[in-house]
């Protein structure tokens, strides 16, 4: 279940791309705070301590604390904007959550198992979304979400509808969504058929051995 982390702010910081780089030349991360009810706050993070709140197993669904000029906050990252070469982040957005609340957010998914009926058919597991997006209570929301391949076969979807999830979780998405999937090489289909082709018919005598001289 998603965890809960402090995280302390400071406000008054001038809007506008020019204060931006200044901020984030500084180590610090311009951001936003808002939610239903008031009014958006313009804020600023320390790199380090954001990275540190998120660090735990919820990643970037963990719950926040979130100190801001002398009032605390529930609160999720909304959104996190980065650099487009060198991927740091460079903005991020806070929303303010009431923890009886449901919200929506994106849980990731992960697969678990060898599908050992696919490999054998020459085939690869393919997840077809790396997320979820679910709603819940931020108590109730699972840190990831997990399938297990095991059992897979070579022709099967799993399809967003057959996905388990906790208590207290719904997925959003269109049911038949296709979560994970399966990939045959033309190579795989080629050995399958081969095979096939070679092993002898049900129920017919293998080939009398040549007699000696």
């Amino acid at each position: 279940m998603s965890t809960t982390a402090a995280l302390t702010a400071e406000t008054g910081r001038a809007t506008g791309s020019g204060p931006s780089r200044r901020l984030r030349a500084e180590d610090r991360i311009p951001g936003v705070l808002y939610g239903r009810g008031m009014q958006p706050v313009s804020l600023s993070v320390a790199r380090r301590d954001l990275r540190a709140a998120l660090s735990g197993p919820a990643g970037q669904n963990t719950i926040l604390s979130l100190s801001v000029g002398g009032s605390t906050y529930n609160a999720i990252v909304k959104e996190m904007q980065r650099h487009p070469v060198r991927r740091n982040v460079s903005h991020v957005d806070f929303i303010q959550i009431d923890l009886a609340a449901e919200i929506v957010v994106s849980i990731p998914l992960h697969l678990t198992g060898t599908a050992k009926a696919v490999v054998g058919a020459g085939g690869l597991v393919d997840p077809a979304v790396d997320s979820i997006e679910v709603r819940a209570t931020p108590a109730n929301l699972p840190n990831e979400i997990l399938i297990d391949i095991t059992d897979m076969q070579p022709d099967q979807v799993i399809r967003l509808s057959e996905v388990a999830l906790p208590a207290g979780v719904v997925a959003t998405g269109d049911p038949d969504m296709p979560v994970v999937t399966v990939l045959i090489s033309r190579a795989g289909v080629e050995t399958a058929a081969t095979a096939a082709e070679e092993a002898p018919a049900e129920g017919a005598a293998a080939p009398a051995p040549e007699a000696s001289e």
